[in-house]
């Protein structure tokens, strides 16, 4: 088996699920609207959709970002803490007189390097994804407390923390990014070579690297892209709270993760799309925008996303077993 023959016999069979499955997860979310719709007068309110939109924004692309490293067979641990870290460097940058542009660029820089780190302890190093995400979770957490004294960093720059706010053809600049990150990331990972190579490495990554496919470069390129993303996400957290704050974002990565498995990305490998995360993120951001509104226990919306991702998982397992 070659490189041209896994780039002939990509993900394609499944590509008429996939859309299926797309359809049926788009189906849930406007259902969810038309009930909550009815459920609360406050939910069709233009503030609320905007902000229900700013919220599911964030974790929408955060999910994009862990789905390559998921449909890898991998997993990204560090997601919630690049976010708050990223948010402490821009902050620290700003307040030094740093200039925007050069601000901006060096945190997302910075979300390149994590990812090269966790590439890194992932092949050279021989660690399991779960080990160094994990000790990069906690690390960066306890970085950006010692550089910011366990308090936070006040953002001044108008032109930045103007951003989260704005408006443009009546809809969130924060959901435009998700535009922004969703169609370049829907064409390589479904259009491009490099995105089939993710889903041969998720399959097989022995049968992978025997049929020509550069697999620890597959495997830097998804930690790259996951980690950038959050670093992004993090610059964009930052420009809607106006400071830097290590703690911000904690349990981000479970969100993440939750909104990708709920989206059809198989925690296995090798199965996995872009417009499923995406819907996977504003589903549970309706879930919690609608709770709120409801006064539904918080602890409530926990226990839903959990039920949720066992749901899933569950029949995901069963998909494989039938596949066999």
């Amino acid at each position: 088996m070659s490189v041209e023959t896994i780039e002939s016999a990509g993900p394609a069979p499944r590509k008429g699920v996939s859309i299926l499955f797309g359809l049926t997860l788009f189906g849930l979310l406007i259902v969810l609207w038309l009930l909550l719709g009815l459920a609360t007068n406050a939910f069709w309110t233009p503030n609320n959709i905007s902000n229900l939109l700013r919220q599911g924004a964030m974790t929408a692309i955060l999910a994009v970002g862990q789905t390559f490293v998921i449909i890898t067979a991998g997993i990204d641990l560090s997601v919630g803490a690049v976010v708050g870290f990223s948010s402490v460097v821009v902050a620290w940058l700003l307040a030094a007189g740093v200039p925007l542009w050069l601000a901006l660029l060096a945190t997302l820089l910075m979300g390149v390097l994590i990812g090269v780190f966790h590439a890194f302890g992932i092949v050279r190093m021989g660690l399991p994804p779960f080990i160094i995400t994990l000790a990069t979770l906690t690390s960066l957490r306890g970085i950006g407390l010692l550089i910011t004294n366990g308090s936070t960093i006040s953002i001044t720059n108008e032109a930045f923390t103007t951003f989260s706010r704005a408006d443009f053809l009546g809809i969130p600049s924060l959901f435009w990014m998700v535009i922004v990150v969703a169609v370049p990331a829907y064409v390589f990972l479904h259009l491009s070579r490099f995105g089939r190579y993710l889903f041969a490495v998720g399959s097989n990554s022995e049968a992978a690297r025997l049929s020509g496919v550069n697999v620890n470069r597959t495997i830097y390129l998804a930690y790259i892209l996951s980690s950038t993303c959050a670093a992004f996400v993090g610059l964009l957290l930052a420009s809607r709270i106006g400071i830097g704050n290590a703690t911000q974002a904690e349990g981000w990565e479970l969100q993440a993760i939750a909104s990708s498995v709920i989206g059809g990305t198989s925690l296995f490998g090798a199965v996995g799309s872009v417009h499923g995360p995406l819907l996977g993120a504003f589903i549970l951001a309706t879930i919690n925008n609608g709770a709120n509104l409801l006064n539904v226990n918080s602890f409530w919306q926990r226990i839903i996303t959990g039920l949720l991702i066992i749901v899933i998982v569950y029949f995901d397992q069963l998909r494989r077993r039938g596949a066999r």
